[in-house]
């Protein structure tokens, strides 16, 4: 065991600390496989040694040698401390401790997906690429005073720098790999080499709080998905078939049963499934298709609320399904008009056969009357390339079936609705207790007066937060999320900062958000892909998003490439904050939050969303400092017609 001084310390290089190996009672990452030539095994090996000093070459070079051709990657597991108290962090600034906190929580075993392999969430989210970068950023930020910035690279720490004290303590980039090179197989090779990394959306930004930020946001998306596709958000007897229950997906269960539904959710992997089902996340576990059939024809007559798991393959799930229909004409959830999301992570290794057997079964459904939508990872693109997927209005990002983001997240993202959340830097479950009754209260004040689209979701909000606590979501840290626009942000996050400044809170608290939100994130398959007019390719949103938060006054910023739907398909950029009850930390606050939304809901309003127009129109009327390009509709189509026929 070490104290959180001792892993502050550096490096432990006199003595070396014993090398246990992997520890065999925690899940790990699977191996990884980049196919290095020789050549590039000896340079995965010299970036490995060049965190210590020639002295421990000898004795670190066979074993790192064997983790590279063991795993696919240099961990260090000899460095993995084996305890992470947070209780007291030996820092000159609170701001630096801050982003110790969310790093320990990140790497917490009760919240990291892969702990040993410094593995968050999505099976690849890395917080670190190795241990060493683990204990030198633990080491620099203990040292950090209030004009140095932490500058990583992929994980890698570069160094202190001279800054202001306004400036960020810590600017994170990860994979910013050359366009061209941006390629899966080359992305396996360079993080075997240890030059670049994987941070997903929140494990590289350390802002992670565990599952409730998923089953926060599936939850919305069940409700405004039934408000669209049903004509109501009472979703009691409907069906919700989806799979996956590792990391982020493992919330959709939890989801289901708020919501109301019946969830039936498949995993071919048997640990995660027994994980959510010990948790709690889960009612029930069966292997049989027979007793998944039983249970929803049971649970739809009287509109129980259930979560199952399947332990199978999702393919295999839908075609039983198909089976059902096409022996009995009984669709099970033709009434209900079903809701079906999908994450299809683990598909085993025939994945194209698999996809085409999945959208076969898809497509007849749909055609019996399912609602059918695409969840999260890009699955339509990745069937499309092994299945024939119909494309509806021949557009880049058009699909047979649209996104969640297209059809029901993406007019909210344009209202500037979008994950904000907090973590009380106490651990006291009485502060999380009064910060959740501050945002609902404020929202409930502000929603008074607004438009009844934008109500509806404060409603949503409110309904959350108040119940939020009866769910037991708090898993690592003491942290919250909800979906609120920039008004709401801003006044509870200024709330929260004068509750600290009071002694209401006992402790400086954490702000963040997903990068799955209005401005955070370019990825013309998922969060911008109700974007038309040509830009969601481009990325500009996300960098200038790092960017204007990094001056602003964020704590800490970070911009990745990939995350949610796969590298090099998205660009993505978040940021931390810490409110400590000062003054300083009200402008700050006000300043990233209005930007950080606006920045976002100011792109789609240019691309053409009503919905983004009317949001900034209003936002400028309330802020005479905002100015934003709008632009003028093409009112006679006539007039594009004779032109382009001249």
């Amino acid at each position: 065991m070490c104290s959180l001084k001792e892993i502050c310390s550096g490096l432990p290089l006199d003595p070396l600390p014993l090398n246990p190996g992997r520890d065999p009672n925690v899940p790990h990452a699977p191996m990884r496989t980049p196919n290095l030539t020789a050549e590039e095994e000896r340079v995965s090996q010299y970036n490995a040694l060049r965190y210590f000093p020639p002295s421990h070459h000898a004795t670190l070079a066979p074993e790192f040698a064997q983790e590279l051709r063991q795993y696919g990657h240099i961990y260090m597991y000899r460095f993995c401390p084996k305890l992470y108290p947070i209780d007291q962090y030996p820092c000159r600034t609170r701001q630096a401790a801050s982003i110790m906190l969310m790093i320990m929580n990140n790497l917490d075993p009760a919240v990291a997906q892969f702990p040993q392999e410094l593995v968050t969430y999505g099976g690849n989210g890395q917080v670190f690429s190795n241990w060493a970068q683990f204990c030198l950023v633990m080491h620099y930020l203990s040292e950090m005073t209030e004009e140095q910035t932490l500058v990583m690279y992929s994980g890698h720490p570069v160094g202190l720098f001279p800054s202001l004290p306004s400036s960020p303590r810590a600017i994170i980039t990860n994979g910013m790999v050359i366009p061209n090179y941006s390629s899966r197989n080359q992305y396996e090779k360079m993080f075997a080499l240890g030059v670049s990394m994987y941070g997903q959306m929140t494990a590289g930004s350390y802002c992670y709080i565990g599952p409730q930020g998923i089953v926060h946001g599936t939850l919305l998306t069940l409700l405004n998905a039934g408000r669209r596709y049903l004509g109501s958000d009472d979703l009691r007897g409907r069906v919700f078939v989806t799979s996956g229950l590792g990391g982020m997906s493992g919330a959709q269960a939890k989801a289901a049963v708020i919501a109301g539904c019946i969830g039936v959710i498949a995993e071919v992997d048997e640990a995660p499934l027994r994980k959510r089902f010990e948790q709690g996340w889960l009612m029930e576990v069966t292997s049989s298709l027979e007793h998944c059939i039983k249970r929803i024809r049971e649970t739809k007559s009287s509109k129980t609320p259930l979560s199952v798991g399947y332990h199978g393959n999702i393919v295999d799930l839908w075609e039983r399904l198909l089976l059902e229909y096409e022996r009995t004409g009984d669709l099970l959830f033709c009434q209900a008009n079903q809701l079906m999301s999908t994450d299809s992570n683990r598909f085993p290794n025939h994945g194209q056969e698999s996809l085409r057997r999945h959208i076969k079964a898809i497509n007849k459904l749909s055609d019996a009357g399912m609602f059918f939508w695409d969840y999260g990872n890009a699955f339509l693109l990745e069937a499309q390339e092994s299945a024939e997927v119909e494309k509806a209005g021949g557009g880049a990002t058009e699909f047979r079936y649209p996104s969640y983001v297209q059809h029901i997240m993406g007019d909210i993202f344009s209202l500037g609705f979008g994950p904000f959340r907090w973590v009380c830097t106490s651990g006291d479950p009485k502060d999380l207790a009064t910060t959740d009754d501050i945002a609902a209260t404020i929202l409930e004040e502000i929603g008074a007066n607004v438009t009844d689209h934008i109500r509806q979701q404060y409603n949503d909000n409110i309904r959350w937060i108040r119940e939020a606590g009866k769910h037991k979501m708090v898993v690592g840290s003491q942290a919250r999320i909800l979906y609120s626009d920039q008004k709401g942000r801003v006044c509870i996050a200024l709330a929260i900062n004068q509750a600290i400044a009071d002694g209401r809170v006992s402790a400086p608290v954490v702000i963040s958000r997903d990068h799955h939100d209005v401005s955070g994130t370019d990825s013309p398959f998922r969060e911008t892909s109700n974007v038309y007019d040509g830009s969601a390719f481009c990325a500009d949103m996300a960098v200038q998003n790092f960017v204007g938060d990094a001056f602003r006054g964020a704590t800490w910023v970070a911009l990745h490439n990939g995350g949610g739907v796969g590298w090099g398909e998205v660009i993505n950029g978040g940021f931390g904050l810490l409110l400590d009850g000062s003054v300083e930390a009200s402008k700050r606050a006000r300043l990233v939050l209005n930007w950080d939304v606006s920045n976002g809901v100011a792109r789609r309003c240019w691309s053409g969303n009503s919905k983004a127009y009317e949001t900034i129109q209003h936002t400028m009327e309330e802020n005479g400092q905002l100015r934003v390009t709008m632009p003028f509709p093409v009112q006679d189509e006539c007039v594009l017609d004779r032109a382009l026929q001249g």
